[in-house]
């Protein structure tokens, strides 16, 4: 596999932010940052027809040209591929430690879709993919805090090794705290026992085991990672909800995305994924993991 870490880019301000915030991740990594355009729009056909017939658009060749003066001592290269957006971009990830791509989402419940090319290629990714949003009014401009903690969901009783080792090497490498977010719906539940105890002491010790879990699924990456501020957080929510609440502020959201097991099931994202997708404040990686 071929290290670098690549962008999807179009000229769109969703593509500049996600070109920045791509180089960023490559030059803290010490990797060449490969941007790929996908041709065959009609943008792209309006471009060739106005213009001298280069094989780049002008859009996409001045976001090139602004990403290497803003980073002169990275290796950049850019490239434009034939093909449907998703499908490329999913088949590059095979050669990439990271795909960084543009989202459309506005962050909050009033937030639009992320689209369907974004989607889909998450959906298909062989390698972690990180969606950014533009933030308002700012060209090139990510939403979410780079001091900002790390954010990570977690299920305690099955955590993935894959998700929880990404999502401390991003905060060690960026200098910043963890928080490890675990849903908990059963605040409401009743629980039947012949035992002269309290509805209310049985949802506490539950609580009281399910935080126990989750600092014990943390123990070996606090080891690991000693530099890292890590906390466990086990909220009364959904699992979307807790994960878009934690996600302001937050430098990034770290989620786990399961690969398909049976060989006809196609590759979707889960509500999960597609809620944090859509409503997050911050940008979103998506691990994928078997």
């Amino acid at each position: 596999m071929a290290h670098n870490v690549t962008v999807g880019i179009d000229g769109s301000a969703p593509s500049a932010a996600a070109a920045g915030w791509a180089a960023r991740e490559a030059r803290r990594r010490g990797l060449p940052l490969r941007m790929i355009h996908v041709a065959g729009t009609e943008a792209d056909a309006l471009e060739r027809d106005l213009g001298d017939g280069n094989a780049l658009p002008g859009r996409v060749a001045d976001l090139r040209a602004r990403s290497a003066a803003a980073r002169p001592d990275l290796e950049i290269t850019c490239e434009v591929q034939p093909g449907h957006p998703a499908y490329t971009l999913a088949a590059a990830s095979g050669r990439a430690d990271l795909l960084v791509l543009g989202s459309r989402g506005l962050g909050g419940f009033t937030g639009l879709l992320v689209g369907s090319v974004g989607l889909r290629t998450a959906a298909r990714s062989l390698c972690p993919v990180v969606l950014i949003r533009a933030e308002a009014g700012e060209a090139g401009g990510a939403a979410g805090s780079p001091s900002g903690d790390v954010v990570v969901g977690v299920e305690s009783d099955q955590p993935n090794d894959a998700v929880l080792e990404f999502a401390f090497q991003q905060a060690a490498g960026r200098g910043v705290g963890l928080r490890a977010v675990e849903s908990r719906t059963t605040s409401h539940d009743t629980y039947a026992t012949r035992a002269p105890v309290e509805q209310a002491e049985i949802r506490e010790a539950m609580a009281a085991a399910e935080q126990l879990r989750l600092e014990d699924a943390l123990a070996r990456w606090r080891e690991k990672f000693p530099q890292v501020r890590a906390e466990a957080e086990v909220c009364p929510w959904s699992a979307g909800r807790a994960l878009v609440e934690a996600s302001h502020g937050a430098s990034l959201v770290v989620l786990g995305r399961r690969t398909a097991r049976h060989p006809l099931a196609g590759p979707h994202l889960g509500p999960v994924a597609q809620s944090v997708l859509h409503h997050a404040h911050a940008p979103v990686a998506l691990v994928p993991h078997d």
